[in-house]
């Protein structure tokens, strides 16, 4: 999955069935809010390839050495369905 970070916008981009998904998000020192999820019509929040979106999205915060602050509630259910990724909450913040 090939991912655009448009900084100009303040999101990550990627062609769904030659459809963008996106997510917002916002920086600020060294965290990133991920704010929305924009889905193309037909594709569900809940789905597998929303879920591999947000994979790559918290690779690349990985590489950069960001913390994740997950502001959006699908986002916020991603990082309970997947406890490995608690590490890169900022401390304090509790899911």
């Amino acid at each position: 999955m090939e991912i655009k970070d448009n900084e100009f916008s303040r999101q990550f981009e990627t062609m769904v069935d030659n459809k963008m998904m996106s997510v917002e998000y916002s920086g600020q020192e060294r965290k990133i809010f991920l704010t929305k999820i924009n889905v193309p019509e037909g594709v569900d929040e809940d789905d597998e390839i929303v879920s591999d979106f947000l994979k790559e999205i918290l690779a690349i915060a990985e590489e950069k050495r960001l913390r994740v602050v997950p502001t959006y509630p699908k986002i916020a259910a991603f990082f309970k369905k997947n406890p490995k990724y608690k590490e890169m909450l900022p401390p304090g913040i509790r899911i």
